[in-house]
This record gives C-alpha cells, structure tokens and sequence, in this order.
C-alpha cells in the first residue's frame, strides 16, 4: 500500500460520506501541522459569507447551520482515519496525538436559518483554537453553501409562483446523494411542499409526493389499462400522469374513467403533464375536464421548470395547480455556486484581514443590524463591529458555546417559518424577482476604521503596501 491510498476498512470502504474528519482538503491538514510546530493554538476567528452575489440573485438565505452544527457537535477523527495519517508518512507522532484527542470545544455566533442575508454579511462565526477552526472550515462551507444555494433557488421560485404548490422532484439528477437529500430540505425550508425524495420524510419529517413515470404507462397494452391498475393499486392523492402519447387523448380517458373508479370509491385527485406547451395543455385539459364536471381534478406540471417559466405561466394565467421542480432546484442551473469565503478575521486577539485584489475581507467580529419601514420591509442593513450596537434587529446570535448547543436545536418547521416570513419583507422589486437596484449594505465608520489600522499595523511590520 503506497502511503497516499487510503485502507481498505477505512474512510472510503461502502459509505457516503467518510464517517469522521479526514473529509477534509490536504491542505487544512498541511496548516494544522504547521500551527503545530508553532505552538500556534490560541484563539482564532473565522467567519462564513458571501463576496458577491451572483447577477441573477438580489438575495440569498441563509440554510445548513443546523448539519454544521451537528458536524461541529461529532467533529473527531475514527480510528481507522488516524491509522491512516500516521501510515502517510505526512504528519509527526505530536500531530497525530493532537487530532486523536481533538474536539470541538468553541463558540458558534450565527443568522438563524431561513434568514434573508446579502453580501459581507456573515452568517457564521467560529471561534476556537487555531487548528481546531481552520480544520472544519471544508465541511462547513461544504454543507452552508449548498443548502443556501438551493435555498435561495427555491425561494425564487416560490415567489415566481405564488399560491401554487411545488415538489421537488430533483434527487435524480442531483450530485450526489447528499445533495439530493439536502436539497430537499433546503427546498422545503424556502417554502416548498415537499418532495418526492424519499430519505427526506424519513431525516427531515418533510411532506413526500409521488405520480408515476412513462415506464409504468408504456408497459400496459393501453393508456386506459394503465391507469385503472394504477388507481386500484395506488387510490390514495391519485395522480395520472398525461403525456405518454396523447395528451388531450388522455385526458378525455380519465373523463371516461372517473365515474367508474368513483363508483369504487376513488377519487382522480390529479393528473400530471411533463412535456410540449404546459400552458397551452393544461387550458385544452381543464376545458375538457370541466365540461366532464370534474373541476375538483387538479393540474400538475413538470419538465423542464424553473422561475422564469413559473413566472410567465402566472402571468398568463395557466390553469395549473402545481409544479414539480428538478434539475433547475437541485443544481441552481443558472447560479450553481457562490462566491463565498469562510475567513481567519482575528488571532490571539489581534483583528485581521485579508487585502487581496477583489477578495479584501473586514477585520474582527462582525454584527449586522437590519432596519425596517413602519410596514415590516426591510429597508438596509448595517455591518458593524460586534458589541457595537446599532439600531434595528441584530442578526447573528449565539447558538453554541464550549462546543454545546444553546437551548434546543431549530426545527425545519421553524426555519421554514422563518424564510417565509423573511421572503415577505423584502423590497417589492427584490419579490419581483428584480436584481436593481442592490439592496443597501452600509459598513459602519468603526469597522472602516479597524480595517484602516490593521492596515497600517500590517505596513509597518511587513513593508506591504
């Protein structure tokens, strides 16, 4: 076995994920080794957010804390991932001593989930020994990232589709299982009504829904074969799906086949389109479904689907119910990553920060204060120092202190709530869906302030300009 293959029983024998710590760049454990040899373990103070937004977003929400949490929570390394790093040849016995025992024992100050954010602002901060914080920085940005950027897909199409029930229907072309399943949660989180991923129900307590695909349709010798074996196997939230050959075809078959599976007691709650003009189909399907009198039947669409579309089949009235969302949700197609940083912003108590061109980061720990118009809307946002204060509400608050959570974890019921109510108060152009004008981020005269000294102090010291 060469020293960089993994073993055999170890991280990457069967499971999804690598069960401990080594889920990790190489380079994180690089600088553990180096702080190390240092002696460099005081306290340190990374924080977690956004550079910019991209040009299709106005807003972001904020979702993943509580798997970060739980990361941090049974943050250590297997003994099987400890044999390994001392077998590379990479790191010294001292090393190895230290993660054998490491824990995470910090602070975390953080933006509640479902919390509406815009850039500079953090949404996570981590406060613990050098090492300790700058080795959980991978899986932390890997678990924030991409819960907020579904999220923050998910509530674009919330509001291009107002009063219409959308499902995820991503896992399939997901990347990854984790994503899917995360997905979901993020989805739902951002007001969606559930999902058709199972393991979401199942993790999350999250409202799954289920049609039928072509396959089941293409294996009867008729359509109305089909859909009277899956009535009477499945008559509970009945939904026939349309398109397989005919769409308009199909529809007159369920107008034929309701009486008879009412007469059995079931009820045709739905049927699906997945293909061709859905706007134009469902106004030729609800027509011949309510000359039927079947106006209790609901229309439900998938393919394709993303805000934009939601938002013009709403303007142009198409008589359809709900949507099913796929690879558009759970790969945010048109904006699938942020640009996003999880920064060191203080060391042993000395404020820093980074000044690279077009990455320059704020000094020291961070407040937001959000101020709102006597209607509720959110009208700007100031970015100060912590402990500053500031008017309106404070953002980012306390929920784990010593490595423990404070109070009871979040309920993604409760975090569902609060993006709802977050997505209600922002500017009306930023709910249409219009990026201009920005949002208004202020950076308090302090803050501004702090960066200009540490600048000097880095001058003086090093020579940079």
């Amino acid at each position: 076995m060469s020293a960089d293959s993994a073993p055999s029983d170890g991280p990457e024998s069967g499971s999804v994920l690598p069960p401990g710590l080594l889920l990790t760049d190489l380079y994180q454990l690089n600088m553990i080794q180096a702080y190390l040899d240092r002696g460099m373990t005081e306290p340190a103070v990374f924080e977690f957010f956004v550079r910019n937004l991209p040009e299709t977003r106005g807003f972001l929400v904020a979702a993943g804390l509580e798997q970060a949490l739980g990361f941090l929570a049974a943050a250590r390394f297997t003994q099987a991932e400890l044999l390994w790093l001392a077998e590379s040849g990479r790191f010294n016995d001292d090393m190895i001593e230290y993660l054998a025992a490491l824990r995470f024992t910090g602070d975390v100050d953080a933006m509640a989930e479902g919390t509406v954010f815009f850039p500079d602002e953090p949404i996570l901060r981590v406060i613990a020994p050098l090492p300790v914080a700058q080795l959980v920085e991978t899986r932390l940005i890997n678990l924030l990232h991409f819960q907020t950027v579904v999220a923050s897909k998910a509530a674009r199409m919330v509001l291009a589709a107002p009063g219409k029930a959308l499902i995820d229907f991503g896992l399939r072309r997901a990347h990854g299982a984790e994503a899917g399943i995360l997905a979901a949660r993020a989805s739902y989180l951002a007001g969606f009504a559930g999902t058709a991923t199972t393991p979401a129900k199942v993790r999350f307590g999250i409202p799954i829904h289920g049609t039928m695909a072509h396959s089941f349709i293409l294996a009867f010798d008729s359509e109305e074969a089909a859909f009277e074996a899956f009535a009477t196997s499945r008559p509970d939230n009945l939904v026939l799906l349309l398109d397989t050959y005919d769409t308009e075809a199909a529809a007159h078959k369920i107008v034929a086949l309701a009486p008879r599976l009412r007469r059995q007691g079931i009820a045709i709650r739905g049927v699906r389109l997945d293909s061709g003009d859905l706007a134009l189909h469902a106004r030729r399907v609800r027509k011949i479904l309510d000359r039927a009198g079947l106006q209790d039947i609901m229309i439900f669409a998938s393919g394709g689907l993303d805000e934009t579309i939601l938002k013009r089949y709403a303007a142009a009235g198409a008589p359809i119910d709900g949507y099913g969302i796929g690879t558009s949700l759970t790969t945010s197609a048109d904006a699938p990553a942020l640009d996003c940083a999880y920064k060191l912003q203080e060391y042993a108590g000395r404020p820093k920060r980074k000044r690279s061109e077009g990455k320059a980061t704020w000094p020291g720990r961070k407040q937001v204060y959000r101020s709102s118009r006597d209607d509720g809307t959110m009208s700007g946002d100031l970015l100060t120092l912590d402990g500053l204060g500031g008017e309106g509400q404070a953002l980012i608050q306390p929920v784990m202190r010593g490595g423990h959570r404070i109070g009871a974890p979040q309920t993604l019921d409760e975090a569902r709530e609060r993006a709802a109510k977050e997505i209600a108060r922002l500017p009306g152009h930023l709910r249409r869906l219009e990026t201009a004008p920005s949002y208004p981020v202020n950076v308090s005269p302090e803050l501004r302030a702090l960066a200009d000294e540490v600048d000097r102090v880095l001058t003086a010291v090093s020579g940079n300009r």
